[in-house]
């Protein structure tokens, strides 16, 4: 068996000469499955990959995530499929009659002896293709709902507490942000809610990260964003759920995807685009030699405005205290008068009433006086006390050798009983 190796299909069919021609066997009989097979092997051993170009027609994703198509052109067409795992990285369902070219492998479908495509990458015709169609859909319907509109961008807090970060926890995009922040503003906190950045579901990840992150009320500016990479790299910063969760976000977003040229619906619809994660950092947290300087000119400016605010204040003091001055004095006199007229009533009830309490203060010493033991020994009496001060009333207590105290008006004598009377 020859092949001339231009025709893929002479690897497997050939025309023997007259002198090779013997007598023919019996022929092999197939089974209809033995020979699709066959067929599809000596197919795909055939043909290695290759780009195949045409329009699309009857596009078809089924609910497993396959698609189902053909490529046609004027004059014929082929059937094609693409796998859940390659069609999930295409950035939209092409359109019937767009122009593409895909990346397949020639096979044959076994089960009804078709022959198609198993096709593994496909690209519109045209700078970017199915990428840039899907960016523009994209970013002309949130246009319309006036997401894109800049009058509803907020301006960055000047001082943040805390910087949310959404991004990948192990890419440098987060370290260059740490970096950025430590020397500009080290007392900033930075809170970060890993997410995946590239791949398929990283849209949604990211979406849900910015949620949670607004919803913990933590922070008070957001960043999200990658390192740089290919348009389908950095897609996933393209995706409606990513646009919809940072135009509801609460707090203001700073988006920061790839490098200076690489823009993104994410950018679009960030309260502020920065051209890479470091320029993110830098563009949220002041740098701290400039806020020094800040703080020191209003220091200035805040001495300025009270020795100002206070020298107006002491000439409106002065002014008010002359126009009040005469009007005070007015009120104030009668008021003088009065309490002067009233203070002398007190003075006058007061004396009055230490008169009338000595007079009967006098009657009453007086009586006291009349009653008081004194007076009788004021006339010549005296009194015997013993020791602790009792009187001595009888003779009985009197004996022999007795010490006693006489008490007389003005003293008392110490005295001693010489002798008992009998």
């Amino acid at each position: 068996m020859t092949s001339s190796g231009d025709d893929p299909l002479d690897l497997f069919s050939s025309v023997p000469t007259e002198a090779e021609q013997v007598p023919d066997p019996e022929p092999r009989t197939w089974g209809v499955s033995e020979l699709n097979r066959q067929l599809r092997h000596s197919l795909e051993e055939a043909f290695p990959p290759l780009w195949v170009s045409g329009e699309i027609g009857s596009w078809t994703r089924a609910r497993s995530g396959h698609c189902y198509f053909s490529l046609k052109d004027d004059r014929s067409q082929i059937r094609c499929v693409m796998w859940r795992r390659d069609a999930a990285g295409l950035p939209m369902d092409p359109e019937e009659g767009m122009t593409v070219r895909a990346l397949s492998r020639v096979t044959l479908y076994e089960a009804r002896g078709e022959l198609q495509l198993q096709v593994e990458a496909l690209e519109g015709e045209g700078e970017e293709g199915l990428w840039k169609l899907a960016f523009e859909r994209l970013r002309k319907r949130l246009d319309e709902e006036g997401l894109l509109d800049p009058a509803r961008k907020r301006r960055l807090p000047p001082f943040p507490r805390t910087v949310g970060v959404v991004t990948s926890p192990t890419g440098a995009a987060f370290r260059d942000i740490l970096s950025v922040v430590g020397r500009r503003a080290p007392w900033t906190r930075v809170l970060l809610r890993g997410a995946r950045v590239q791949g398929e579901g990283a849209a949604v990840e990211i979406a849900r990260a910015l949620q949670v992150l607004a919803a913990s009320g933590e922070v008070d500016v957001i960043i999200i964003g990658r390192g740089g990479g290919s348009v389908e790299d950095l897609w996933a910063f393209n995706e409606e759920p990513v646009a919809r969760a940072v135009a509801a976000c609460p707090v203001p977003v700073v988006s920061a995807v790839g490098h200076e040229t690489d823009v993104t619906i994410s950018d679009l619809v960030a309260d502020l685009r920065a051209p890479t994660p470091s320029a993110a950092a830098e563009a949220v947290v002041q740098d701290g030699s400039a806020l020094k300087g800040l703080l020191d000119d209003s220091r200035m400016r805040l001495g300025r405005g009270l020795r100002d605010q206070v020298g107006r204040k002491e000439v409106r003091l002065r002014g008010l205290r002359a126009r009040l001055g005469p009007g005070v004095s007015s009120i104030l006199r009668p008021l003088y008068l009065r309490q002067d007229r009233a203070a002398e009533r007190l003075e006058a009830s007061i004396r009055r009433l230490i008169a009338v309490r000595r007079e009967r203060m006098a009657a009453v010493a007086g009586q006291v006086n009349a009653l008081s033991p004194l007076s009788t020994l004021e006339r010549g009496y005296a009194v015997p006390l013993d020791g602790d001060g009792r009187v001595l009333r009888s003779v009985q207590e009197l004996k022999g050798g007795t010490r006693f105290r006489l008490r007389v008006a003005d003293g008392g004598v110490p005295c001693r009983v010489e002798e008992e009377e009998t």
